[in-house]
């Protein structure tokens, strides 16, 4: 391993993008499937799932020379996916379906699902079949589960750098064992 440029690892990996992944999905899915064509909301729930996902991407794959980039582009992907949400609340709001409530049995079957699942192609096979208000919650609930890990992975970062330091530590330590003090 080097030990001024660490592998971060693949991204793909990561809960945090495959949950991203499955929300970008169904986003688009969901957009094409039940909104209408020429609507500005298609747009833009489709590049806030998209910028959920692509901001954990570009965030870990800056995270080997920079931990603020990292930091800020996690931060980004959870501010879009917060964004996401508020479009899926409107959605139901505006058309007067119902939130699912914790404790519904909706709801926590849901929760159930999204825990034990990050795969999207078994959530496309799930939503293919079902209305436009129930697509709208199991997004609901996904998002909320995705901002969740998000805020855990900001807090793991966070505590990586108190702790480790950041790119700059690490190579003035390079440099000093290279003089040999």
């Amino acid at each position: 391993m080097n030990e001024l440029i660490p592998n971060t690892g693949n991204y793909k990996k990561l809960l945090t993008y495959q949950k991203a992944n499955v929300i970008y999905q169904i986003t688009y899915y969901f957009c094409h499937k039940f909104l209408i064509r020429g609507d500005r909301t298609v747009d833009q729930m489709i590049q806030a799932a998209r910028s959920g996902k692509q901001n954990i991407v570009e965030g870990c794959s800056a995270a080997s020379t920079s931990s603020k980039t990292e930091i800020k582009l996690i931060n980004v992907a959870k501010a879009s996916l917060k964004e996401l949400l508020e479009d899926y609340e409107d959605f139901l709001r505006t058309r007067g379906k119902p939130q699912w409530e914790k404790g519904s049995v909706e709801y926590e079957t849901m929760r159930r699902l999204g825990r034990e699942h990050n795969d999207a192609p078994y959530f496309m096979t799930l939503i293919e079949t079902r209305p436009p208000e129930t697509v709208a919650n199991m997004a609901i609930i996904l998002i909320n589960q995705a901002d969740y890990l998000l805020f855990r992975q900001l807090e793991k970062i966070s505590n990586d750098f108190i702790n480790n330091g950041g790119f700059s530590e690490r190579m003035a330590a390079v440099r000093r064992k290279k003089r040999g003090y």
